[in-house]
Formats: structure tokens, sequence, C-alpha cells
């Protein structure tokens, strides 16, 4: 058993504006954890991995397949693995969240 406290990672800004902090980690999965600034971009990507998330602070508006799904606190989403998809805050207020990768993450490219 692992307990990961978010006071004990270190975050990493992948993106201008967007900060994020591997937390927890398994075989099969792993928790992360993400800060998106006011006016900060996710850029369009895809990834092998299937992603659930949940927004505790702020709204994030995302993009995929030509639709937007706008996400607030107590919202959780669900993106496939290899789906396209990108992210933006488009509000007044940082956005804050987990998402849970499975397979999991390793060393994203963010990281180095």
């Amino acid at each position: 058993m692992e307990r990961v406290s978010l006071s004990d990672t270190d975050s990493s800004e992948a993106a201008d504006g967007v900060h994020l902090a591997i937390m927890a980690g398994a075989e099969e999965m792993n928790v992360q954890h993400f800060e998106i600034e006011p006016g900060a971009t996710v850029e369009e990507h895809s990834h092998p991995h299937e992603q659930t998330g949940f927004i505790y602070e702020g709204e994030l508006t995302f993009h995929s397949d030509g639709e937007e799904l706008v996400c607030g606190p107590g919202d959780s989403y669900a993106i496939p693995g290899e789906q396209s998809h990108a992210a933006e805050n488009r509000g007044d207020e940082t956005v804050r969240g987990v998402d849970v990768f499975s397979p999991p993450r390793e060393s994203p490219a963010w990281q180095d």
C-alpha cells in the first residue's frame, strides 16, 4: 500500500500555465494532479492511456472530435485511449483536478 500527499510531490509546468504532478501509481493505473491557470491551454494530443478525471475547482473546456465538453466542480470525464483531445481554461479561476491514467504514465515528456 502507498500514500502520496500532494504536498510531497513536485509539479512540472507541462505547458505555459499547465502544472502537473504524478502522484500514487500502481501496475495498472496512476493518479495525476493538475492545475490549469486562467487562459492556459493543453494543446491537442493523444496518448495510449485511458484517462478519467475529476474537477474540484474552476471550469475546463475540452475539445475532441469537433465537439466541446465543459466540466466544472463536481464533474468527472472519461477520454478513451488514442482519442485526440485538447483543453482550455476560459475562466478567471485556476482549474484544479485529478486524472487517473491506465496503463500508468511513466516519465511523460513534460517531466523531462
